[in-house]
């Protein structure tokens, strides 16, 4: 019998998730904070803040980003070389025009993470993209058409089996 329950090789392998962003009613900290979460692998039942388990993300659509309120053009974001005198600023509405809709989610998510030695790594499978078209479409795997596996009409009718025999 295994010593290790779920540190299974299957148990760490890495997913890769989708988003459109340009198409997702939500908001730029709504959507960057489920993506942390996917980066994190906080999902995953197996979750251990000092191992990184998390998954690939590809976000499709930055171009379309949605803030509320007045932030655009009020959030500022700040660097500082440490020299005196170097302190710089941007806004947000500046940075969309500069670099794109994609370095405004992946500054958004990158504050999300947690602040140690595994955050390069995350952040580095973060995808993301001004327009719909990506290279990782081999690796987004949708069973049938469908986005989660628990929806196929096989796993459904099992599942359905197996409430029935538990009950």
């Amino acid at each position: 019998m295994s010593q290790t329950v779920g540190r299974t090789r299957l148990a760490y392998s890495r997913a890769w998730h989708l988003i459109d962003v340009g198409s997702d009613p939500r908001s730029l900290g709504r959507i960057a904070s489920q993506i942390a979460i996917a980066l994190m692998g906080k999902h995953k039942p197996i979750f251990d803040p000092s191992t990184d388990c998390g998954d690939y993300v590809v976000a499709v659509g930055c171009r379309d980003l949605h803030t509320t309120g007045k932030k655009r053009f009020q959030k500022k974001y700040y660097t500082h070389t440490t020299r005196p005198g170097s302190l710089k600023e941007i806004t947000m509405d500046r940075m969309f025009e500069k670099w794109g809709g994609a370095e405004v989610l992946r500054k958004a998510v990158s504050g999300m993470l947690p602040k140690n030695r595994l955050r390069k790594g995350r952040l580095a499978r973060l995808k993301a993209f001004e327009g719909v078209a990506h290279p990782y479409k081999e690796n987004i795997i949708k069973f049938g058409g469908m986005p989660r596996i628990a929806e196929l009409p096989e796993v459904k009718a099992t599942l359905a089996q197996a409430s029935k025999g538990l009950v």
